[in-house]
């Protein structure tokens, strides 16, 4: 009854409109003419008229009952119109809509009359579903395949909250044209809302669920919708879906191979997400066509053997070798401790689909999960440093994640972090996460307090691609899209493939224990390669044989691979990058070379990098730090601790090596020493002096940069950096030395073990900076026993020595190369020199970790001499001038094996670092330098090869190039405690034969180097034949559990007495 009166009066309507009134027929039919008073009845056949030709409310009733009983039986423009009034729209809007498109309007009449009713709070809310399911409606897509997480619909997609019901679902509404890509801006300004819920269920809703919402660019938005909400999805064609099928059939069968073949081994296998080799070569794939030529990959262990030998193509013969647990290697060949076959790494050329060719390099990691996501960037950021890849299109990384270590490790967030920081950033990395819903034994909802594991990369505005881990198609579309997004807008992207885990934490172990109701229906769950097997047939494109054919073919390889397993021999070094051709491994004897710098080069580099640029305004301050640095080069004297690193860095960068410094604070140093970077006071701008050595500096070759306030992510950049290409000198500064122990896992996982496990050599220079000054607990020591502890070193078995070849450096062979780091406590700013330099002048790389002074940066007694910089000796029979390991007392002179005899000194207190300088001043003032010798537990260079010359042309010379073939080999210098000098401390025991050998330390007695020293120097005693005492005296701080008191009285007292301690020849 209702709609039968709107009948009437849009009739009304109609009449009256001004057409009407002029005379203009508004309805056209081939009836009798609407002025005549009776109308006649309708004939069935004018029941498809147009809404256009109706004449009268006689007309309009008729038509109205017959849609009433058939809605098809009238035509669509009346249908049309009858819907318009049963969903409330006025009549007189319906009326004056026709007005405005018989007078010319664009607008066809009842979309008109529609828009004219709906209003613009109409509008915006049909906008605001718009926005929300582009917001939320990856919450509703079909992402698990197990069907388990059952989400809520969150209420901003329900029809009600915006006021609309079904009843609406086939109504036209207005949403307009707006400045956006996707579908709003398909120049269709009316929908029906059953088109618009379709479109954005289709979008949003499916085996893929996007976040990029929370963007805050209008372009990257707008980039992304235009994928995403395409009114034609791509169809894979029939090739594309057989190579699909061709990546997948190898990675499900590559892992039932291995179950079958290796039933009882551990593998922590792929099984659940197969579909990450197909998504993942597809990413290769798509990123070598845009441009990129150089992939590092880094990875936990789930899947990992999949992803070695299905994409990266490790040698499937070398994987089944690893099976066996038998070492590899030529016989004699240094082959380290290895590592079980799921943590390690390889590189490969690979050939793409279009015929490209990209390298593929996955690092070794251990199982600390996330550890190497740092690595690989750095690995990332040295390589677009030496291939010139400014714009960061050749070179890219790609983390694959768990989903409870990427939401739970502190390590994914400091690598987010660095991600658009100027001297870290690699242009984007792919993320993709293999999603199992539980990690090791813990559900998500006991793992994380977000909806998602990703939630931590809406920090950084990277899109998230949530995608469904069993449909192989979706994950090709998702990880070709991260693909396309990483080299269009050079940031970050993840890819979160929900999956799940077939097998428990490993292939025996019991899931079932823990996630009983998982379990039982992944049990009766089909895998993603019979799943796609059976789309495929039911398609009809693809025939059985075709894929029989595939698997067949599978099967053949993988057991081909499998017999000749059994002979195969890998070279442990076929993955080491052409940088590296030339070093040494530990069982290789290497030369060392001289790192003394010839004088006029040395004063050359100073008085380059110790100017200011014309009309630059440095702060009063560093001027006066300037000038004087100029005066040491004039004078030749006082060099001290920051000019002394700057010059270690700036005859480096003019020989042609590459130097990078990194850490917080460091442009300035900590304690305000370095001052690499100057701030000119007016302008704001900033001078690098040692990026200004030479005319011509390469751009980046000097870099020094303030980091982001962590360690772990950091120090394992740093590290990731410093193993892309031996030639570059990379250094790590903690702000304070005990801050390092935020980064512990890198120096117990990669730094101390990394070459023993992987044959993976590194340079890499960690400062700590280290002493006892009354600061309290957190700043005063860096923990060295630490380092010491994972020395790698036999404490009662000391290097045999050569006498005959004492001063040509061979008489130790190759002990500093058979050890696995280096750790020096310099007292000299002419030995830190010497040992920053040596670390690139030698034919093998080990980590050095220095343990730095403080105080000492402005000790009045630490200066050196510019002469102690130079290529020429001060010793008698010493060739060249290197980093001393040992420096002996100050009244020693004889640097022989079997020097002068001292008889008349009653103690030889031992010591390292600063404290050296308290124990000498407290001896001047006992007057006891004919009783008491000090000697110094640093570093001495072993002499080898004569003094090099060298040349500072840009980088056209190098001490590497002008040493003379016919040199005698030298030996490897020994580093202070570690490797331990042996033969300098028997030395001294020839020297002093009458004298106790007492050990002084700062720190407390369980803490420092104390219980480091004391199996060694026992040693050293039983191999000269002197009595070795039930323990080594000892003068230091007592055990304690806090490395320093809190109290500035307590620390100076305690100070006092040590060195005390150290001079009374009563005390033991």
């Amino acid at each position: 009854m209702a709609m039968r009166v709107a009948t009437r009066r849009v009739a009304d309507q109609l009449r009256c409109s001004p057409t009407i009134l002029n005379g203009t027929r508004l309805f056209q039919n081939s009836g009798p003419d609407a002025q005549q008073g009776a109308p006649k009845p309708v004939p069935m056949s004018k029941l498809k008229d147009s809404f256009l030709d109706g004449t009268s409310s006689t007309y309009l009733e008729d038509m109205e009952e017959r849609y009433r009983q058939d809605p098809s039986s009238v035509d669509k423009s009346w249908a049309s119109f009858f819907r318009s009034l049963e969903s409330g729209v006025a009549p007189e809007a319906v009326a004056e809509a026709y007005h405005n498109f018989e007078s010319g309007g664009k607008v066809e009449p009842l979309k008109a009359a529609a828009m004219s009713n709906q209003g613009i709070q109409e509008s915006m809310r049909l906008l605001l579903l718009v926005r929300a399911y582009q917001v939320n409606g990856h919450y509703i897509a079909k992402l698990d395949p197990l069907g388990l997480d059952q989400r809520p619909t969150p209420v901003e997609l329900d029809l009600a909250l915006y006021g609309f019901s079904d009843k609406d679902m086939d109504r036209e509404f207005f949403v307009g044209t707006w400045n956006m890509s996707g579908f709003l801006a398909e120049e269709r300004e009316t929908r029906t809302l059953r088109e618009i819920v379709e479109r954005l269920r289709e979008a949003y809703c499916g085996s893929i669920g996007y976040e990029y919402m929370h963007i805050p660019d209008r372009d990257r938005c707008n980039w992304l919708r235009e994928r995403i909400e395409t009114p034609n999805k791509e169809k894979f064609s029939v090739e594309k879906q057989l190579h699909t099928y061709d990546r997948l059939a190898w990675s499900e069968n590559f892992e039932s191979f291995l179950a079958n073949k290796y039933a009882a081994a551990k593998r922590f296998g792929l099984e659940g997400c197969e579909t990450l080799v197909p998504g993942m070569k597809a990413m290769i794939d798509t990123s070598a066509d845009l441009g990129v030529e150089t992939i590092c990959l880094g990875m936990p262990h789930r899947g990992r053997l999949n992803v070695l030998a299905n994409v990266v193509r490790k040698p499937m013969q070398q994987i089944f070798s690893e099976f066996t647990g038998i070492k590899s290697g030529d016989q004699g060949s240094f082959t380290g401790s290895g590592d079980v076959k799921y943590h390690l790494g390889t590189s490969y050329d690979r050939p793409t689909i279009s015929g490209k060719r990209v390298h593929l390099s996955l690092l070794a990691n251990p199982s600390h999960l996330e550890a190497v996501d740092p690595i690989v960037l750095g690995k990332v950021r040295a390589k677009q440093y030496y291939s010139e890849d400014g714009d960061r299109t050749k070179n890219m990384g790609i983390l694959m994640h768990g989903d409870g270590s990427f939401a739970g490790q502190g390590v994914v967030y400091e690598t987010l972090d660095m991600s658009a920081l100027p001297d870290y950033t690699v242009g984007g990395t792919i993320h993709v996460i293999v999603n199992n819903q539980v990690a090791f034994t813990t559900d998500p909802k006991k793992s994380r307090s977000s909806p998602y594991c990703t939630d931590v990369a809406k920090a950084l505005n990277a899109p998230i691609f949530h995608v469904n881990g069993d449909d192989v198609e979706s994950v090709v579309r998702a990880c070709e899209l991260a693909a396309e997004w990483r080299q269009k807008w050079k940031s970050d992207v993840v890819v979160d493939i929900v999956c799940y885990r077939k097998h428990g934490h490993n292939e025996i172990d019991e899931p079932s224990f823990t996630q009983p109701l998982m379990y039982q229906a992944i049990r009766a769950h089909k895998d993603s390669h019979k799943q796609y097997t059976e789309r495929l047939l039911a398609e009809g494109n693809v025939k059985q044989e075709q894929l029989d054919k595939i698997n067949d073919n599978v099967h053949k390889i993988l057991q081909k691979a499998f017999e000749e397993a059994k002979d195969y021999k890998p070279n442990a070094r076929d993955w080491l990058s052409s940088y590296w051709k030339g070093f040494m491994s530990p069982d290789q004897m290497a030369r060392i070379r001289n790192t003394g710098v010839p004088m006029d080069f040395l004063k050359e580099v100073g008085m380059s990098i110790s100017e200011l640029p014309e009309g630059f305004n440095p702060h009063k301050g560093i001027k006066r730090v300037f000038d004087g640095r100029r005066k040491m080069m004039e004078s030749g004297e006082g060099i001290d601790w920051g000019f002394a690193e700057a010059l270690a860095f700036g005859t480096l960068v003019s020989e042609g090596n590459h130097v990078r410094m990194s850490g917080q604070d460091v442009e300035r140093g900590t304690f305000s020493h370095r001052h690499a970077v100057v701030h000119d006071q007016k302008t704001g701008e900033r001078y690098f002096p040692l990026a200004n050595v030479f005319d011509g500096q390469k751009p980046h070759q000097f870099t020094i940069c303030n980091s982001s306030l962590a360690e772990f992510g950091v120090l394992g950049f740093e590290l990731g950096y410093s193993m892309e290409n031996p030639n570059s000198l990379v250094l790590w500064e903690a702000q304070f030395g005990d801050f390092a122990n935020g980064a512990q896992v890198v120096f117990d996982q990669f730094l101390s073990s990394g070459e023993s496990k992987w044959l993976r050599q590194t340079g890499l220079v960690v400062v700590l900076p280290h002493g006892y000054d009354g600061q309290g607990p957190e700043h005063s020591s860096s923990r060295v026993e630490r380092f010491l502890q994972m020395a790698d070193e036999d404490p009662y078995h000391a290097p045999p020595v050569d006498e005959s070849k004492w001063f040509t450096g061979g008489h130790l062979g190759g002990a500093t190369q058979q050890i696995n780091w280096q750790i020096v406590n310099c007292t000299t700013p002419a030995n830190y020199f010497h040992v920053l330099r040596r670390q690139i002048h030698r034919q093998f790389r080990k980590p050095l970790i220095v343990v730095a002074p403080k105080n000492l940066l402005r000790h009045p007694d630490a200066k050196s001499g510019l002469w102690e910089f130079d290529d020429k000796a001060d010793d008698k029979g010493i060739l060249g001038v290197r980093f001393k390991r040992l420096i002996m007392d100050a009244s020693a002179e004889d640097r022989s094996p079997h020097p002068p005899k001292e008889e008349g000194f009653k103690r030889v207190v031992m010591c390292s670092g600063k404290v050296y300088y308290e124990l000498a001043k407290k001896r001047a003032e006992e007057k006891k330098e004919k009783e008491v010798a000090i000697i110094r537990l640093e570093q001495w260079s072993i002499p080898g090869v004569p003094t090099a010359s060298l040349k500072c042309a840009a980088g056209k010379g190098s001490m590497h190039d002008t040493l003379s073939p016919s040199s005698p080999p030298p030996g490897p210098p020994l580093q202070m405690l570690v490797p331990f000098p042996f033969d300098l401390v028997q030395r001294e025991l020839r020297r002093y034969p009458n004298a106790e050998f007492m050990w002084c330390q700062e720190e407390p007695m369980n803490m420092g180097g104390y219980t480091h020293v004391c199996p060694r120097l026992e040693t050293c005693m039983r191999n000269e034949d002197r009595e070795v005492p039930a323990y080594v005296p000892y003068s230091g701080r007592p055990p304690s559990a806090s490395p320093a008191t809190g109290f500035s009285d307590v620390h100076k007292k305690e100070q006092e007495s040590l060195c005390a301690n150290a001079m009374n020849l009563d005390y033991a």
